[in-house]
């Protein structure tokens, strides 16, 4: 049985810092892949994608070109409407039976876990990675025990890099060079995205 990591999120943009995340859960893991998803409509943010779900699953792709561990799959694009993870799992699951998943997400992410949409349904299919971000501690003693039970926590390096600040940068007329991968960089100036 495969092991492998799902990176979800709008990737609006994909930016260093899934990348560093994604490859220190691959390394202290053992995992197999990452599989990177982006969400078409995400329940938890609070604004939605700013571009569309072709370019930002191109930029995706290109970003991960060259690590044969990782991987970019369209099932929440295609699927459109909300992204629910526990949906995702459960077609994971059913296309993917020979594989065991494990949600990678973030220490911010992880003190919502009892929010999130049929969460016991969701722990039931997955496990959870936690990254502990400097300056976000995870609470895990305050998760219920299902939770906890399904959760490894690991340190993140800390890297000080968002979304929002690749576009607040973009907007603002500054550099985003070695922040995002050089193919990402390209396409967002190449097509002008984020600009205003």
């Amino acid at each position: 049985m495969g092991k492998i990591g799902i990176m979800g999120g709008t990737f609006d943009p994909i930016h260093i810092g899934h990348l560093i995340a994604a490859e220190t859960a691959l390394d202290r893991c053992g995992l197999g892949e990452i599989w990177f998803i982006p969400s078409f409509k995400p329940p938890l943010k609070d604004r939605q994608p700013g571009v569309d779900s072709d370019i930002r699953y191109q930029m995706v792709a290109d970003a991960i070109q060259d690590n044969s561990a990782f991987r970019v799959v369209d099932l929440e694009l295609r699927r459109g409407g909300m992204s629910y993870s526990v949906d995702t799992a459960l077609e994971l699951s059913r296309l993917h039976p020979e594989h065991a998943f494990s949600y990678i997400i973030g220490s911010d992410r992880i003190n919502d876990l009892p929010q999130w949409h049929r969460v016991e349904e969701l722990v039931s299919l997955v496990s959870f990675i936690g990254l502990e971000r400097e300056g976000t501690p995870a609470e895990p003693d305050s998760l219920p025990a299902y939770i906890r039970s399904k959760l490894s926590i690991i340190a993140m390096p800390a890297i000080g890099i968002s979304s929002t600040d690749i576009r607040n940068r973009v907007r603002l007329g500054q550099s985003i060079r070695y922040r995002v991968p050089e193919s990402v960089r390209q396409c967002i100036e190449g097509r002008a995205l984020y600009e205003s």
